[in-house]
């Protein structure tokens, strides 16, 4: 049996002339070709989960900030909604002019400019 292209007619060692390197040749590029995509997707996989990873840790730590934040705002609301409640009228009409005095002062920095 005669199988063509493998090299069966050709003198031993030499598969040149067959066609046989030239295929090897070609396979050899191919896989060297297919080697260097798969080793850039490797480290390509790698800098994704680093990334991964560090976008996980800082979305931990701004959770706990958003909690600790949380509780803060909560108890100055309390705190406001206690202040609204009770007869603290002086404390206020000290707010209003306070804001009033910024207010003119503020004005009257834009006005000098």
């Amino acid at each position: 049996m005669r199988r063509s292209g493998l090299g069966d007619g050709a003198p031993p060692g030499n598969y040149v002339a067959s066609g046989y390197s030239v295929y090897e040749e070609d396979n050899e590029h191919l896989q060297e070709g297919l080697r260097a995509k798969v080793k850039a997707l490797k480290h390509l996989s790698i800098d994704i989960g680093t990334e991964v990873k560090f976008q996980n840790k800082m979305l931990q730590e701004m959770d706990s900030d958003f909690d600790s934040t949380g509780g803060l705002l909560g108890a100055t609301m309390g705190r406001l909604k206690a202040l609204s409640r009770g007869s603290q009228t002086k404390i206020f009409c000290y707010v209003l002019l306070f804001a009033l005095f910024v207010f003119f002062v503020l004005y009257w920095v834009i006005k000098l400019r």
